[in-house]
């Protein structure tokens, strides 16, 4: 009965202590401020960060088409893409182990081929814990109406 009692009181502390590293404010912040960082290191053309940033199997998805890494990073640095300005509405974060996934409604004044464009987008980023830093793998924008709400 005694050692019935400890294993159910040890996987109670496992189960405790894994549920809040998935739901611990500090990461959630953490990876919100990455997101916000991301969004302006695209609107300064900053790709030496973004280099940082972006996990060399990256996948990014637009309107026009999906593409890798190197792709993203030539579309900024050349300005076929300039993201000149997110304006995050609101956002949603879930972390599951190694892995976080954001979920933002903005609206994206860029200019895409010298065309300027006003876009409102429900944006979804997942990221990788890799070693002390977070990687992005995945960066997908999807056309939504303005009274698209994100639950949380």
């Amino acid at each position: 009965m005694k050692s019935a009692f400890s294993v159910v009181v040890i996987l109670f502390l496992a189960i405790s202590i894994t549920f809040a590293q998935h739901n611990d404010p500090r990461i959630e912040q953490a990876i919100l401020q990455l997101s916000k960082d991301k969004w302006q290191w695209m609107a300064d053309k900053d790709v030496e960060k973004l280099d940082k940033l972006f996990d060399e199997k990256a996948k990014f998805v637009h309107m026009s088409g999906t593409w890798k890494k190197a792709e993203e990073l030539d579309i900024i640095k050349t300005g076929s893409i300039w993201y000149k300005n997110a304006n995050v509405h609101d956002t949603a974060v879930e972390i599951s182990g190694n892995t976080a996934i954001v979920w933002s409604r903005i609206t994206l004044d860029a200019v895409v081929r010298s065309t300027v464009a006003v876009t409102e987008f429900t944006v979804t980023e997942v990221y990788q814990k890799q070693g002390k830093n977070w990687k992005m793998l995945v960066l997908t924008f999807s056309s939504v109406r303005d009274t698209h709400q994100i639950r949380k």
